[in-house]
């Protein structure tokens, strides 16, 4: 069973920055698509970014500009680098490949 494992989260001013890792137990991120999510209690789990086994990016409207997800294969890591970050982007960040392997989770929580 392939695991997924967040780091990176923390308490951070807004303004700030941090950078969230997911890595795979197994070499996995290179055969499909992967993503971070965040969700915050009361409401759903949302998309913030994905990437594509090719390299291709996506972002939520509300991210674009301040997030960058990037992957490095040789290290079976993606990464969220988090910048200008605000009040609402307090949540739980999950990593994702296809949809259907979840990662634990990592609080991310910005104060004003």
């Amino acid at each position: 069973q392939v695991q997924l494992v967040e780091s990176g989260g923390g308490l951070v001013q807004a303004g700030g920055s941090l950078r969230l890792s997911c890595t795979a137990s197994k070499n996995i991120f290179s055969a499909g698509p992967s993503a971070w999510y965040r969700q915050v209690p009361g409401k759903q789990r949302e998309l913030v970014a994905g990437i594509s086994s090719g390299g291709s990016t996506n972002y939520a409207i509300s991210v674009k500009g301040r997030f960058t997800i990037s992957r490095d294969n040789a290290k079976n890591t993606i990464y969220l680098q988090m910048s200008s970050l605000k009040p609402e982007d307090t949540a739980v960040y999950y990593c994702n490949f296809r949809g259907a392997l979840w990662g634990q989770g990592t609080q991310v929580t910005v104060s004003s």
